[in-house]
């Protein structure tokens, strides 16, 4: 492993990686969602639950809710600029998202160890009520998100 980058913070990277990931990543624009923070192993986004996301009982699709989720995950675990995909998840729903209100997805980095690490994203309500709780683990498959003369391959634990 090469020395860390002394030009960049791994905020700066974290910022820079989820730019470029962003417009590319279709899913969360077709939904609505904006990311609100992302840092190292971090992320944080927002989504409005519109009437055309609900089920049959006029709630939230968990569906919707979990693609929330994994997408917050997906921000945090790729921060490092390390290309790393989804190995597992589970979620489980605590209280049904409304109509008209936004969801927030925080993301957090548990455990990261080599290619592998695990990751919570807690889904509040606007009325901080808790709607769902994620777990993700991820893999790191190589390569990076951005290309960036001043990576070292920043986070890589061995």
């Amino acid at each position: 492993m090469s020395s860390p980058s002394t030009s960049q913070s791994p905020q700066q990277l974290a910022e820079q990686v989820a730019a470029a990931m962003w417009p590319r990543d279709q899913a969360p624009a077709l939904l609505g969602m904006q990311l609100l923070a992302i840092g190292p192993g971090t992320a944080k986004i927002a989504m409005p639950v519109r009437p055309d996301m609900t089920n049959g009982h006029h709630t939230c699709h968990g569906g919707i809710i979990f693609t929330l989720a994994d997408t917050a995950f997906a921000y945090a675990c790729n921060s490092y600029n390390q290309t790393t995909v989804a190995a597992a998840a589970h979620i489980d729903f605590l209280s049904p998202g409304k109509a008209g209100e936004v969801l927030i997805a925080t993301a957090t980095e548990q455990a990261l160890k080599g290619r592998s690490g695990v990751y919570d994203v807690s889904v509040h309500g606007e009325d901080g009520r808790l709607v769902a709780l994620f777990r993700g683990k991820a893999q790191r498959i190589g390569g990076c998100v951005i290309e960036h003369p001043q990576d070292n391959n920043p986070g890589e634990q061995t």
